[in-house]
């Protein structure tokens, strides 16, 4: 198998920064060219051959299963899984496992609910399985790090700490940030602590369990990926931008991954 079978997608966050859009709407279930955020993320992962996601919701849970239902119309299966308190990033992956399917050393991909992203799955979860690391983390490098949390690694792709935002120039020690896609090995899931919020509340970390482990960073250029807020410009695959429209729902392209339309809206070369 070359591509991991089932993905947790962490769609429970509140989205203040995104207010008055996220008052009565989580931030995945924003609109992005005329369908909701994490369509375009569920679409990607199934044109990557995922199959069983898993969603890992708190804010406004009741708004994903009745939009997706069981996921049938995108090829996937889909699962619900509601934190009855904030649980932190690590919280809520370890909330989710007695749902996935996955053996111990099984690779279980995690994306964050509010990214869209060009990153080849495939490449990430190969690079994961040929490192052996424990945790793979996607990185990507940005102009200005000042916003994120910095990713620094040694020489051979190990995680060597995770940094907060910046205050000073001295502070800026790497450009790499993390992009909010991993793979984890499906035993070091089930390592995490399991009763309340997990001490990865913030992000995983090559720190956070005992024994700890391996964490490698699988790094891309300048390219092919952005955060929320959707009123910026969205990225798809490095090539391609889209005119954002008021339009229908969307038929969900397996081919290649992303939300589209016969017509309606246009695609074109960026």
């Amino acid at each position: 198998m070359n591509l991991a079978p089932e993905a947790i997608l962490l769609v429970g966050g509140k989205g203040t920064r995104l207010r008055p859009l996220t008052v009565r709407t989580p931030k995945p279930m924003v609109p992005a060219a005329g369908v909701p955020f994490l369509t375009h993320q569920l679409a990607r992962a199934r044109a990557a051959g995922v199959e069983h996601v898993v969603l890992a919701t708190s804010y406004l849970a009741e708004v994903f299963e009745p939009y997706f239902g069981d996921g049938s119309a995108l090829g996937l299966h889909l699962e619900y899984v509601t934190e009855e308190e904030p649980l932190g990033t690590g919280g809520a992956i370890r909330n989710v496992a007695s749902r996935l399917r996955s053996g111990p050393d099984d690779p279980v991909l995690v994306f964050n609910g509010d990214i869209l992203t060009g990153l080849d799955i495939e490449a990430l979860v190969g690079t994961h399985r040929s490192s052996g690391a424990d945790v793979s983390l996607h990185l990507t490098r940005v102009e200005d790090p000042r916003a994120f949390g910095l990713v620094p690694t040694d020489g051979t792709g190990r995680v060597t700490a995770f940094l907060e935002k910046p205050q000073t120039p001295e502070e800026i020690v790497t450009d790499q940030i993390n992009a909010g896609a991993y793979v984890f090995r499906r035993s070091v899931i089930d390592a995490i602590p399991g009763a309340g919020p997990s001490p990865s509340s913030a992000r995983p970390s090559p720190n956070c369990w005992a024994p700890a482990p391996t964490s490698r960073a699988w790094s891309t250029p300048r390219t092919g990926w952005t955060s929320a807020p959707p009123t910026r410009s969205y990225a798809a695959p490095p090539i391609w931008s889209w005119a954002v429209l008021p339009l229908p729902p969307c038929r969900a392209d397996v081919a290649t991954g992303w939300c589209c339309r016969p017509r309606g809206w246009r695609l074109a070369r960026s």
